[in-house]
């Protein structure tokens, strides 16, 4: 009796199987669809890659549902044309990022490699005594710049976001606390949407109240007004990874005796720290690039400034506003002398353009690496699963 009605399971499953199409049908009609729009767009003339990858995923929906309607049935022509809608929402969200750093790679990763005078002298060289169109200079001044402002910004913001997510989360239980925590998260959604020119804005006023001359531009200022838009981030961020730390942990440490205080460190923010670390990597490659408040605070200088304190001081933002804005050189000889060092260079009439690539190049290695190194952190610092 049981093998028999093994049997007959086995035949319907095996039944129920040969229903399903194998994955390569989606191919067949994905290509059908393709070559359906580039001949109707040709006949049109309005044929183009963008234009046919788009028809051509519409043609796709139509034609593997209807194929997988006949095959399949009902039920599995829907899962398939659900599927291919969230495949093709995903590739429309990667096309930008993947046609960004297509470009930005394509053209600028040969000119910070191959620059003049030396190779990879694009990052170590800066701007002073380059003027005109000679293919020379760097970017090193623009990214000591943008390096120290963003660590200054990150001392700032990162202890006061962390310390607010840890008081909205373990103390604005009950009471006043309760109140002043719903406060200061509406104050902090009210921040997130603060334009940067904004904060620029503040960062410019709050420093200008203080000194007599109006005029004074400092790297701190830029510091100050990025932390502006690092908070709310941070904040959020924070909040959100120290809410998904089971209460478990925490009444197991109070049973032991352990502290709040003690617990929060030791057990909540250690367990934690993975979340936390991407919230704050988050929270700087967000401001990295913003241009608007760095051009209010610390303006724009050829050389290498270290102090924060002193002084204006190039930024990668400002740097790529700069070239870009510059245009094309104009190369009345072929050659340019840098009245500095006294060093003569060819002339080139895209060399402001390319400097803008290259330094945007830059940028996006920056950031890549901030990442890299936030992966690290939440790999050998938050708790491991098994041992």
């Amino acid at each position: 009796m049981s093998s028999t009605t093994t049997t007959e399971n086995t035949s319907v499953r095996r039944r129920h199987d040969e229903r399903r199409l194998p994955w390569y049908h989606l191919l067949l009609t994905g290509l059908a669809g393709l070559l359906v729009a580039i001949a109707v767009l040709a006949i049109f003339d309005g044929l183009s890659l963008a234009s046919a990858i788009v028809l051509g995923f519409l043609l796709h929906l139509v034609f593997g549902y209807t194929y997988s309607r006949i095959r399949e049935g009902r039920r599995w022509a829907m899962d398939r044309l659900m599927m291919l809608t969230v495949i093709g929402a995903f590739a429309v969200s990667m096309f930008p990022l993947l046609s960004l750093l297509w470009e930005v790679v394509g053209r600028g990763l040969v000119r910070a490699v191959e620059a003049a005078p030396t190779p990879f002298s694009f990052w170590t060289d800066s701007m002073s005594g380059v003027i005109g169109g000679p293919d020379a200079g760097g970017v090193l001044h623009a990214a000591v710049g943008t390096l120290l402002i963003t660590l200054w910004a990150s001392i700032i913001s990162i202890p006061i976001g962390l310390f607010t997510a840890i008081f909205l989360v373990e103390y604005a239980d009950v009471g006043w606390r309760r109140v002043l925590g719903q406060g200061v998260t509406f104050l902090v959604d009210v921040m997130t949407g603060i334009p940067s020119i904004v904060a620029g804005l503040f960062g410019l006023a709050l420093f200008i109240a203080f000194m007599p001359d109006d005029s004074v531009r400092m790297g701190i200022m830029g510091a100050v007004a990025l932390s502006l838009l690092m908070i709310p981030t941070v904040v959020r961020s924070s909040e959100e990874m120290l809410r998904l730390v089971p209460m478990d942990l925490r009444e197991a440490s109070y049973a032991l005796g352990v502290p709040k205080w003690l617990t929060i460190v030791k057990v909540v923010l250690r367990t934690a720290i993975a979340g936390l670390t991407t919230g704050v990597t988050l929270a700087i490659a967000r401001v990295i690039g913003e241009t608007a408040p760095l051009l209010l605070t610390v303006g724009m200088v050829t050389g290498v400034n270290w102090n924060m304190f002193d002084g204006r001081m190039a930024t990668l933002p400002t740097f790529i506003n700069q070239q870009y804005r510059a245009g094309s050189a104009n190369c009345m000889n072929d050659t340019v002398r840098n009245p500095i060092t006294d060093e003569v260079y060819n002339c080139s009439i895209t060399t402001n353009i390319d400097r803008a690539w290259a330094a945007a190049f830059t940028l996006i290695l920056i950031v890549m690496v901030l990442n890299i190194v936030a992966r690290l952190v939440s790999y050998y610092f938050s708790p491991k699963l098994s041992r």
